[in-house]
């Protein structure tokens, strides 16, 4: 296929031999006798490359340029400005406007065509480029995006296998995780934020990997020392997770959400916002999820129930702000559907 020229220039012997030089190099070319005209042609057509004089009666060159460029269809279509004119201002003043480069009238034929190829080669070269880039790119994230579904098969599959280890706790840390996500959601988190702090939620119980199932199912009463045992499961899911280097926060609902907004949590006693609000948000939704579902020692217990602990451990056992935020979404579950199916 061969290049489309658009001539632009209100003298006619200039657009004949302009049409005559690049005619004789099987170059389409249109010729337009004024920038309206031009810009009612580009309505309807798209050229390869315009030539376009500056100086017209109506419409001038600059005032033409800047429809082109203005207009979606066109912005992207080279331009080369013919002057007269020999001075430097006019130069940097069309260069700035978006023009490719400037040709001198009267045409000298050798200049006229070097010009016009190494424009419309430099742009199919830009364009080449830019497909090649952005094909590059979208093989590099169909690539991220198949790790990230991988990875998250992976934790998915690892939270299953420490949920199984409990008769009572089915399907307990997907419920924290979508909790957790939930409220960050509603408090402003971006989607990002939300889908690390579910990936922290699914996670936060691979401590009790570690821990007998003698006493995760035990039916009684856990002993001090039994207790104690229980309480090493941060401290053990924190290390396990501290190895993934490549998502070093992963760890943080691990080993912090069993601390309490007073500071008499475990495993390391600390409070308020010293908490990471990541592991303030997973220990509100791991509260509520225990409550909502059967334990080998009870049944699940009522929105009432769990309505007046959530209020009563407010500002002492759990961050005020994300309380309300889960108070809020147990009002808005008029069916009870937020619990162990």
């Amino acid at each position: 296929m061969s290049d489309w020229i658009l001539v632009v220039d209100d003298d006619t012997t200039n657009l004949r031999i302009a049409s005559h030089i690049l005619s004789a190099e099987n170059m389409r070319v249109s010729c337009m006798k004024s920038g309206e005209d031009a810009i009612r042609f580009l309505q309807e057509n798209r050229p390869d490359l315009i030539l376009l004089d500056i100086h017209m009666p109506g419409i001038d060159g600059f005032e033409t340029l800047a429809a082109v460029r203005s207009n979606l269809k066109t912005a992207d279509i080279p331009v080369i400005f013919l002057t007269a004119d020999d001075d430097s201002e006019t130069e940097t003043q069309g260069l700035k406007a978006g023009a490719m480069d400037f040709l001198k009238k009267p045409f000298v034929p050798e200049v006229l065509l070097l010009r016009v190829r190494h424009t419309i080669e430099l742009i199919r070269l830009q364009t080449d480029l830019a497909r090649e880039v952005e094909k590059k790119t979208d093989v590099v994230k169909a690539q991220h995006e198949k790790l990230e579904r991988i990875s998250m098969q992976i934790v998915k599959t690892l939270s299953g296998a420490i949920d199984a280890k409990d008769t009572y706790t089915n399907g307990h840390s997907t419920r924290v995780a979508e909790y957790s996500r939930e409220i960050a959601k509603r408090v402003g988190f971006s989607e990002k934020q939300q889908d690390d702090i579910y990936m922290m939620g699914l996670l936060h119980d691979v401590g009790k990997i570690g821990i007998p199932e003698s006493i995760i199912n035990k039916p009684a009463r856990l002993t001090e020392e039994e207790y104690r045992v229980i309480q090493n499961h941060p401290a053990m899911g924190a290390k396990i997770l501290s190895n993934i280097t490549e998502f070093p926060k992963l760890a943080t609902g691990a080993r912090w959400h069993h601390e309490r907004y007073d500071g008499k949590g475990y495993p390391d006693g600390i409070a308020g916002e010293d908490i990471p609000v990541e592991a303030r948000m997973i220990a509100i939704a791991d509260a509520y999820d225990a409550m909502s579902s059967r334990r080998s020692y009870r049944d699940a217990l009522t929105q009432d129930y769990i309505r007046g602990e959530l209020v009563k451990g407010r500002g002492t056992q759990f961050d005020p702000i994300f309380t309300d935020v889960m108070l809020e979404m147990m009002a808005e579950d008029t069916a009870f559907d937020m619990r162990e199916k």
